[in-house]
């Protein structure tokens, strides 16, 4: 009735750690995102620190903070330790993850004794890929998260459960909490795990340097936008143009006019959908704002997401 369940090793599918897994890994690195409540985006592969490379150099979307990645092919080992030690300084790092075939027992400790002893904006996260197939099948990958913070797990419950009269703040990592619960558990539209105390939240476009965003703006306007930002003026304009060019059909598919902001006097350009709304609003109103925000963002994916990924690449070729 079941078919037999074999592990693969790593080796058969990645040969060589640098040239094969790490650029897999970042390829995928969504996934591995997704096994964290995280959306992560790749800044860059082989990063320098002094007279040494960390393998991926990301960004955590719903945070900005900065997220430095070390992986291995074979079980943890303390010269890897160090490594991440040295790399999580040398970045200024807030989310330290190391990914591996297996985490020894000893190792699996010193996370959560790091995690126990480094203040609250820094994380600690150990996770194991496998490789798995049943009978004859192909094979499939698989992340285990094994270490990380020991309120991590915790976290969507206890945020939810926050009382939003105290500051601002509060009201925003409120707010955002139930968006993105709603968006993840509902839509599969993110990864991502816990709001933040800012006015803002990011999420992962599966384009490197194009977001969907959530915002409160000035002037009591809450926004929906698609946020480019490729790192490079040039390129983020000349995505911008081609998207306008097709402005009769964006605005169709989103049944609505777009605010199309170039931006020129900054690097980043965005297209945007505004509604009346603010944090202070009361309930009801937050949460008719919540709802309209689900719906432009699901239609700016809709509509957008199937563009940008060969922009992007036109763009790179500048």
């Amino acid at each position: 009735m079941f078919g037999e369940l074999t592990k693969v090793s790593l080796r058969e599918i990645w040969p060589h750690e640098a040239s094969d897994f790490t650029p897999w890994l970042a390829e995928n690195i969504e996934e591995l995102g997704k096994s964290l409540g995280m959306d992560l985006e790749l800044i860059e592969q082989e990063a320098s620190v002094g007279d040494f490379s960390l393998d991926i150099l990301a960004k955590d979307l719903g945070s900005s903070k900065s997220v430095i990645i070390e992986n291995q092919l074979t079980q943890t080992d303390h010269d890897h330790l160090g490594k991440l030690l040295t790399y999580a300084a040398g970045f200024d790092a807030s989310i330290v993850i190391w990914v591996s075939e297996s985490i020894r027992e000893e190792h699996r400790q010193a996370m959560d004794w790091l995690n126990q002893r480094t203040d609250n904006e820094t994380s600690f996260f150990g996770v194991v890929v496998e490789v798995i197939k049943i009978d004859n099948s192909k094979p499939a990958f698989n992340f285990k998260l094994v270490a990380s913070p020991n309120e991590w797990q915790k976290n969507k419950k206890r945020q939810a459960q926050r009382v939003s009269t105290s500051t601002k703040g509060d009201k925003y990592q409120n707010y955002f909490q139930s968006l993105i619960d709603t968006l993840r558990d509902s839509h599969r539209f993110t990864s991502a795990k816990a709001g933040q105390p800012q006015n803002w939240y990011s999420f992962a476009s599966g384009v490197s340097g194009i977001t969907y965003g959530a915002n409160f703006s000035q002037g009591g306007k809450a926004r929906a936008e698609l946020y480019i930002d490729l790192g490079d003026q040039e390129k983020n304009k000349y995505i911008f143009d081609q998207l306008l060019n097709q402005k009769d059909k964006i605005e169709g598919d989103l049944s609505e006019e777009v605010s199309w902001e170039r931006l020129d006097n900054k690097r980043a350009s965005r297209l945007a959908l505004y509604t009346d709304g603010a944090i202070n609003d009361s309930d009801s109103d937050l949460e008719r704002i919540k709802n309209w925000h689900i719906e432009k963002l699901l239609k700016i994916k809709a509509s957008l997401g199937s563009k940008i990924g060969s922009l992007a690449k036109s763009a790179a070729s500048m």
